[in-house]
């Protein structure tokens, strides 16, 4: 190329699944269409069944701007939404956006040029959680620190470097169409199965702290122990289905769940059997102390509480993972698929 002919940026479609967001939508939206981004852009929003404002919401959205196009998800199933998304959309690039998540100003600039630099077939970064109020601050900090999520670098930050998998991502439509989309059985852990099978057909995941989606902590500990339930009972599924992945990180919470039920019943044959519960609360207590660092008191106190759902309801949602969603995950496994030039 010429060095006086202009650098030409890739046009770039983003994806939203979105249910029951009329919270963050609006706003999200407005993080992806005030980009700083010099390339043609469009959103393509997939609906659920929500029983909120989300659908108004939406089509005003679609009113007022021309490059946001909506499509219908009948199932409510993210994964199905994310396909009907790159079903809808036409441009090279594809990028991954919750309706609860804000992009940074620049990042489909960087990821865009980090796709170019490392050759990569999915770059993604960190999930930044923030919260609006003293609760979502309060899991907020407890997503964003080791003793809540472990080292997780796209919740705890760390260097540029391959990964196994990353938070939402922005993709090369060639390697989505490839291998075919999302698998629709992985209602949870889509983004890992995705990833597991581009990486097994020779494509790189990328991870960049440089790129950063702030992200719209659960309102509440029912919401937030049902997602932390889902995210234990599929990170079981994804063990069975693929037994290399487990490690030690991801028996912890299960293990504390054993440790704590079984203190908390041996307390009415010894007094002693309370060291582990006891232990926990101790722990999670004096954790959350460096993690509060900067919130005020009402959210500091609520820490503990958040952690604690965390961690128990991720454990109790692996033990009690049934085997039978596994065996029809496993069923419908897609093989990775290489391109024609690597056959």
């Amino acid at each position: 190329m010429n060095a006086a002919t202009p650098h030409v940026l890739p046009a770039v479609s983003v994806i939203m699944p979105v249910l029951d967001e009329e919270r963050h939508l609006r706003n999200s939206v407005r993080h992806i269409l005030e980009q700083d981004y010099a390339g043609e852009l469009e959103v393509v929003i997939a609906l659920g069944p929500s029983t909120d404002r989300t659908d108004e919401i939406a089509a005003e959205l679609v009113r007022e701007d021309p490059r946001v196009h909506t499509v219908p998800n009948p199932t409510g199933r993210t994964p199905a939404a994310l396909n009907a998304a790159i079903k809808a959309s036409r441009h090279p690039v594809v990028v991954r956006v919750d309706g609860h998540g804000m992009l940074s100003a620049d990042y489909i600039k960087t990821a865009v040029r980090l796709l170019e630099e490392t050759g990569a077939a999915n770059v993604g970064g960190i999930m930044h959680a923030e919260g609006e109020n003293d609760w979502e601050r309060a899991v907020a900090a407890a997503m964003t620190s080791k003793i809540g999520v472990g080292n997780a670098a796209f919740h705890t930050g760390g260097a540029a470097a391959p990964a196994d998998t990353v938070y939402l991502g922005v993709f090369r439509r060639e390697v989505l169409e490839q291998q075919g989309g999302y698998n629709e059985e992985f209602i949870r852990a889509q983004d890992w199965e995705l990833n597991y099978r581009i990486r097994e057909a020779g494509g790189l995941i990328w991870f960049s702290p440089e790129l950063r989606v702030s992200y719209r902590p659960r309102p509440s500990v029912r919401a937030l122990a049902k997602q932390y339930k889902d995210y234990g009972r599929w990170r079981r599924v994804v063990t069975r289905y693929h037994q290399g992945s487990v490690n030690l990180r991801y028996l912890a919470a299960p293990a504390a769940v054993v440790a704590i039920a079984a203190g908390v019943v041996g307390a009415a044959v010894t007094p002693l059997a309370l060291v582990v519960p006891g232990g926990y609360l101790a722990a999670i207590a004096l954790g959350s102390l460096p993690a509060g660092k900067g919130l005020s008191a009402a959210a500091r106190l609520q820490i503990p509480v958040a952690l604690a759902t965390m961690h128990m309801s991720w454990g109790f949602g692996f033990l009690t993972s049934p085997r039978s969603l596994a065996r029809r995950v496993i069923a419908s496994r897609r093989p990775a698929v290489r391109a024609a030039a690597d056959a």
